[in-house]
């Protein structure tokens, strides 16, 4: 099994979006998935309960207890953590501990940008990533080409000398989709192809 952790202590950044939305293209594409929500918000509980029968599996794990931290249903071969705002501390550890990638999701804002930056130093300081055992990308969310922001969070990925595994951009089906349960990965009709590429990058990081 491998465990993919979506994190960012910044509230609003999308973590959430790709947690949904890769268990779904995981999920579609045959996989085993597993969805463990961590954040007290549990948006993405309420997302799997409302996904309907027909749509591929991902199986729901509630994880906003430290206690349930790491408990996972056997023949899985993904497990997907929407990891909680205030990830700190032990129960960071915990977290960190589970994984073999850290993806985290950054809006096109300042605060957004100040806030990975301070997370990315925490991180740091955790042992599983200082050994290399863990690999740690960013994902760029909510991009309107050509605008300002854009340039702002272009120029925040060049002065970490990064660059972000996939660019998203900014579209209203993501929520539109979420309330019934559904991801863009749930959708076979061509309007949903385009949205569908922005995540392969993603998709073939994970191998």
């Amino acid at each position: 099994m491998k465990t993919v952790l979506i994190a960012n202590r910044k509230g609003g950044c999308g973590k959430t979006t790709v947690a949904i939305t890769l268990s779904a293209a995981l999920a579609n594409g045959g996989a085993r998935v597993a969805l463990a929500d961590a954040d007290p918000q549990k948006s993405a509980t309420r997302w799997l309960k409302r996904r309907p029968p027909e749509a591929a599996p991902v199986t729901r794990l509630n994880w906003s207890a430290a206690k349930s931290f790491g408990t996972s249903p056997k023949k899985t071969d993904w497990l997907i953590v929407d990891a909680p705002g205030a990830m700190q501390g032990d129960g960071a550890q915990a977290l960190v501990a589970q994984a073999h990638m850290v993806l985290i999701p950054v809006q096109p804002s300042l605060f957004d940008a100040d806030s990975t930056r301070r997370f990315l130093n925490k991180l740091a300081e955790t042992k599983r990533i200082r050994n290399g055992k863990v690999r740690i990308s960013l994902v760029a969310m909510r991009l309107r080409p050509r605008t300002r922001a854009a340039a702002r969070l272009e120029t925040f990925f060049q002065t970490l000398g990064v660059t972000p595994l996939a660019g998203i951009g900014e579209r209203a089906a993501y929520g539109d989709l979420a309330e019934a349960g559904l991801s863009i990965f749930d959708m076979p009709q061509a309007p949903y192809k385009p949205l569908q590429a922005q995540w392969q990058p993603l998709l073939d990081a994970l191998g």
